[in-house]
């Protein structure tokens, strides 16, 4: 114990430098912000439906809301019901267990609503495919406006995805 507080004493805490603030992130952020009040007249709440995932989806979409990505900065929240939703956000192949209550949460989504699929498994059905447990992609069980491929894909390409699918409503 002793020997790890000199190591401590001795080295120091190790730290990176701050990287410097970005001012074109802010100038982005406030006009993403201003086009989607224009465009819905508030915030773009979305409905995530876990169909069958690994959960890497997840982490990743977990990731929009953290201070580097500020989701919310941008008036996007997620919500706990698809009646408050404006679009649903589906990882995963579809399970054959979920691919009624995935139906449920569609017709429950207010119109006009969107439907982007997130991930390989939810684009194409992934390694999973159609068997007897899976449906298989999305688009099997309902309409998809947008698909955001990769295992798992980037933060920024899921907000490149939800972007495109709120631009494609105008």
């Amino acid at each position: 114990m002793w020997q790890l507080l000199k190591q401590i004493v001795h080295t120091g805490i190790p730290a990176e430098t701050a990287p410097p603030p970005e001012d074109a992130w802010r100038t982005e952020h406030a006009q993403i912000q201003t086009e989607i009040l224009h465009i819905l007249g508030r915030a773009l709440c979305i409905r995530e439906v876990d169909a069958g995932s690994c959960n890497g989806c997840e982490l990743e979409i977990q990731a929009l809301g953290n201070p580097y990505y500020n989701i919310e900065g941008m008036s996007i929240k997620f919500v706990a019901s698809p009646r408050h939703a404006d679009m649903l956000l589906v990882t995963g192949p579809v399970t054959k267990n979920m691919a009624a209550a995935l139906k449920h949460a569609y017709e429950a989504t207010p119109d006009p609503k969107l439907v982007v699929a997130i991930g390989e498994c939810a684009c194409t059905g992934g390694i999973f495919g159609e068997s007897y447990a899976s449906c298989g992609r999305v688009s099997n069980v309902i309409p998809v406006d947008v698909t955001v491929p990769g295992c798992p894909p980037k933060p920024v390409e899921i907000l490149r995805g939800i972007l495109t699918a709120v631009s494609a409503r105008v």
